[in-house]
């Protein structure tokens, strides 16, 4: 649980980042970061990062297509994780966790 806590706070971190990324370009008229890769960063476990992000930096929180998929990438992700918790899926020993 300790690894999982872990994965989730570093993914968490760089979506913050990656949000904080494109609302500065969004500023300044720069190349933005595709929504695409945003969306990618939550399912891969950074939502909580990103979910914070649009809350204290106020990025992506009114634009009500990205909003849909954003929540629906966390409902995947939470699915996942209570899969792979549950044992009813497997990532076939590419992470190896605690035995027992």
């Amino acid at each position: 649980m300790l690894f999982t806590a872990a994965l989730y706070a570093i993914a968490s971190a760089a979506c913050f980042i990656a949000y904080a990324l494109d609302k500065s370009a969004a500023r300044q008229g720069r190349r933005r970061t595709p929504e695409r890769t945003l969306l990618i960063l939550g399912l891969a476990g950074g939502w909580p990062g990103g979910f914070a992000a649009q809350q204290l930096l106020r990025h992506k929180s009114s634009k009500t297509s990205f909003l849909v998929k954003f929540w629906f990438t966390v409902a995947l992700n939470l699915a996942a994780l209570v899969a792979l918790q549950a044992g009813w899926i497997s990532l076939g020993g590419l992470f190896v966790g605690p035995q027992g």
